[in-house]
């Protein structure tokens, strides 16, 4: 191929910058080509699956393969070709040309027609299957349109289709339907029936029909497209219905798509649904004002009922353009390949669909690496030409020259994958523009591992700048992806400078835990008061090196350090952590009554200690301490309550040791609180202290008012009224009264309604066993007498027999039961009545 200038290349678009993806790419057609069109000039050419056929203005025919090597070459006639035409095989060829010569000669066989007219012939076309004996049929067109078939004894025999318009100045046969055109229009001949099923008239007869030819192309057997001057006519072949036939053809076609375009049509083709137009423009030029030859236009268009859509639109710089006319200009197609030929004087362009790899070239030359990336991934099997590894790596460095590093950072790990090479080189890439920093979150920690030294090298980076970034990487980071000890030597050497940072204290700890060295950890977890020292003890089982740090932890969290504690007897022991305590006792109390909560008897010989501790640190826990204490001495617990007047603890305690008169006494005279004095009397039920509480209210007028709201259901509310001394002004007295009254009739009400209850059940218990024993009981020959343990029924019926059957089910003989001496006619059960004389054990006699 030539390189690509000026004069001798192809441009895929006039706007260089346009942001639209052409649809085609372009290339001119050379090696054999070349030397062809630099001594001779194209006129025509043919396009098949296998080869190409040119035809020159010389009179020659060269087949092409598709690199445009020269395979044959046939001296036809001295003066110009006009056009080839090939059938389907690509095995017989037909040519014409100017002089008249028309040629139908087979490739590859001797078969070969040879005919001169008297006229130029514009036109031949050979039948598409023409390769079979019974198609042996071409056109040739003139003046006229001749059809030529082979008969008996291989002669040609001709016929004229048509003439009488002007020269016949195209025809394209496909199937069974020929369509030509002539200076009036385009007509449709339909092979089978022999009849012309259609007349197109030229839209615009102004235009020189030698100049400005009509284009004709089958898209299908039966769609036709027509070009002509600026105007584009879709037809579609249809069969008529049986009913509309009477004089008509069977076939008519429908003109489905028409519409004009801005330049004249040179030749177009189908592509999918879309139309290829090959248009020939002029142009006014800016130095002579005068209109000229443009270069050539391939457009690419959507056909719509009235109009088109413009889809792509290319000009192409061939050579010699400026000095062509529109009838110069060809388009031929390859249907299998989608291949399009633009074929000129002096040159011939192939513009072929553009593929993946096109695709990718153009949004790689936009900078629109992401989308290039994408359009790698999903047609990686059929890209050719690119690498998803090399586009991914170009859009690396492409986002690195625009300064987004971190987004460079981040598709690498998409694009590197696992290749521990290339990520090794990117990480020097980032270091050398001072950008380690932006990479280091993206690093590979797991399948692929990197060498340590590109980690230690982000870690030293973060060390010098940033404690904070550092320190998060120590955490996210596993500790075997680089040199623990040289780390830790690093961060050691910057704490001499700054020995307070608790940032790099806390990372210190960190790295020492990944060493496994728990001790220095646990020591700088204590020095920082850090949240995670109790779950670096628990998790590594460091209750031995705490032993001494006991009062640390204390400080740091008392609920959780206590919870350890408490939780691990068995490592450390009470008794260890009480002497440890031993100076701080309101930790020594917190740990203390934690213990005794979870258990009361495990500390117990602290319990003495304990009375201490609460009334001097948790008072308001000391009163359920000593209801719930069974080992905590009582004489020490009373005497350290007296010493500090604590009035409520020391009440419990007399009256826990028997002394409920000094515990009454003080709750009067200390408390000054009769309902409580009250409760008290009621939780002792003592008459004697009952006694001493009515003494003691007698002469206190609100107190005698408790005592008469109170006592009412306990003690007898007449012995305290009996005591009040008359005239003795006593504060809701009436209020009192009734109350008292209002009990009484309470309890009265109670007892008559449980009275009653009790009756109507009584009664109804004494019907239910009535009933039950009305009923009678079965005796047969299992049953026993109880007192001879003999059959209970005699083994001859027919004797007489005497039965006594009690309540309860159990049996005697007559003779067997012994003589009562009660007076009574009753009798009981001796079983029963050995145990418990009770209902159901009276007798129930039966004889016979």
């Amino acid at each position: 191929q030539e390189t690509r200038s000026n004069e001798e290349s192809t441009d895929e678009s006039e706007e260089d910058e346009s942001e639209e993806e052409p649809k085609l790419k372009y290339e001119r057609l050379s090696n054999g080509v070349t030397e062809i069109l630099q001594k001779d000039a194209a006129s025509c050419m043919t396009v098949h699956e296998k080869f190409l056929a040119l035809g020159t203005h010389y009179g020659k025919v060269y087949l092409l393969d598709v690199q445009g090597n020269i395979t044959q070459k046939f001296d036809v006639s001295p003066v110009k070709i006009n056009q080839i035409s090939l059938d389907e095989s690509g095995e017989h060829m037909g040519v014409c040309s100017e002089d008249g010569k028309v040629q139908v000669f087979g490739l590859y066989s001797a078969e070969e027609f040879h005919e001169t007219f008297d006229c130029p012939i514009k036109i031949v076309a050979v039948h598409p299957h023409f390769v079979r004996s019974h198609f042996k049929q071409f056109v040739t067109g003139g003046k006229k349109l001749l059809l030529y078939e082979r008969g008996w004894m291989n002669r040609w025999k001709p016929s004229v289709l048509h003439e009488g318009e002007g020269n016949i100045r195209n025809v394209k046969w496909r199937g069974h339907l020929i369509a030509w055109a002539n200076n009036m229009g385009v007509k449709i001949l339909d092979m089978i029936s022999k009849q012309r099923i259609t007349n197109v008239p030229r839209d615009d007869i102004s235009l020189r029909p030698d100049m400005y030819p009509c284009s004709l192309c089958w898209k299908d057997n039966l769609t036709l497209i027509i070009g002509w001057g600026n105007s584009v006519k879709i037809c579609s072949v249809k069969e008529r219905h049986a009913s509309e036939m009477r004089d008509l053809p069977n076939r008519y076609v429908e003109i489905v798509f028409q519409f004009d375009t801005e330049f004249y049509i040179s030749g177009l083709a189908p592509i999918c649904d879309q139309l290829v137009i090959l248009s020939y423009v002029k142009e006014i030029s800016e130095k002579t004002e005068v209109e000229c030859c443009a270069r050539p236009r391939l457009d690419i268009v959507q056909p719509l009922p009235e109009s088109c859509e413009e889809i792509s639109s290319d000009a192409l710089t061939v050579r010699g353009f400026q000095e062509n006319e529109c009838r110069d200009y060809h388009l031929e197609y390859s249907e299998g390949e989608s291949l399009f030929y633009i074929i000129s004087p002096r040159d011939v362009v192939v513009a072929k669909e553009r593929d993946q790899d096109d695709h990718i070239d153009w949004l790689l030359e936009k900078k629109k690496y992401e989308e290039a990336l994408m359009a790698a991934e999903i047609s990686q099997k059929t890209i050719k030409k690119h690498k998803i590894l090399d586009i991914g790596l170009a859009y690396i460095n492409h986002l690195m020259e625009k300064g987004e590093y971190d987004l460079a950072a981040r598709k690498c790990q998409k694009i590197l994958g696992k290749n521990t090479e290339l990520w090794e080189f990117e990480v020097y890439k980032f270091k050398e523009i001072g950008q380690l920093k932006a990479i280091s979150r993206y690093l590979p920690r797991r399948d692929p591992v990197l060498k340590p030294l590109i980690y230690e090298m982000v870690l030293h980076e973060f060390l010098e700048s940033d404690y904070e970034g550092f320190a998060t990487l120590i955490k996210e980071w596993p500790g075997d992806l680089y040199n623990n000890t040289i780390i830790v030597q690093a961060v050691v050497d910057h704490l001499k400078k700054d020995p307070q940072n608790r940032t790099l204290l806390q990372t210190l700890a960190e790295l020492y835990t990944y060493d496994q060295r728990y001790g220095r950890a646990l020591e700088i977890y204590l020095t920082l008061r850090h949240k995670d020292v109790f779950q670096l003890i628990h998790k590594h089982n460091l209750f031995s090196s705490i032993r001494d740090k006991i009062v640390l932890l204390m400080d740091f969290d008392s609920e959780k350090a206590v919870d350890m504690l408490l939780d691990n007897e068995d490592k450390i022991s009470i008794d260890r952590v009480v002497e440890e305590l031993e100076n701080r006792p309101e930790l020594q109390h917190v740990y203390l009554h934690k213990l005794f909560k979870r258990d009361h008897h495990k500390g117990q010989r602290y319990h003495e200690k304990q009375i201490s501790l609460y009334a001097e640190y948790d008072r308001p826990n000391l009163l359920p301490f000593l209801r719930d204490s069974t080992h905590c001495p009582l004489e020490k617990a009373l005497e350290i309550c007296q010493q500090r007047n604590f009035v409520e603890e020391t009440v419990y305690l007399l009256s826990r040791m028997g002394n409920s008169r000094s515990a009454l006494k003080m709750i009067m005279e200390e408390l000054q609180d009769v309902d409580k004095a009250i409760e008290f009397a009621k939780e002792q039920d003592d008459g004697e202290l009952w006694e001493d509480l009515i003494l003691y209210s007698i002469d206190k007028p609100p107190f005698i008012t408790g005592l008469l709201n109170n006592i009412g259901t306990h003690v007898d509310p007449i012995l305290l009224i009996h005591r009040i001394k008359e005239g003795m002004e006593i504060p809701n007295l009436r209020d009192s009264l009734v109350k008292i009254l209002q009990d009484y009739n309470l309890q009265i009400l109670l007892r008559e309604g449980c009275k009653k209850i009790l009756v109507a059940d009584s009664l109804s218990l004494l019907k239910k066993m009535h009933r039950t024993q009305m009923k009678g009981v079965l005796v047969d020959e299992e049953n026993i007498c109880e007192s001879c343990l003999s059959p209970i029924l005699p083994s001859d019926a027919s004797k007489s027999f005497s039965v006594v059957v009690f309540h309860c089910r159990h049996m005697f003989h007559r003779e067997c039961l012994p003589v009562s001496n009660t007076v009574s006619s009753v009798q009981f059960c001796n079983i029963c009545s050995a145990k418990h004389r009770g209902p159901g054990s009276a007798v129930l006699e039966m004889k016979k």
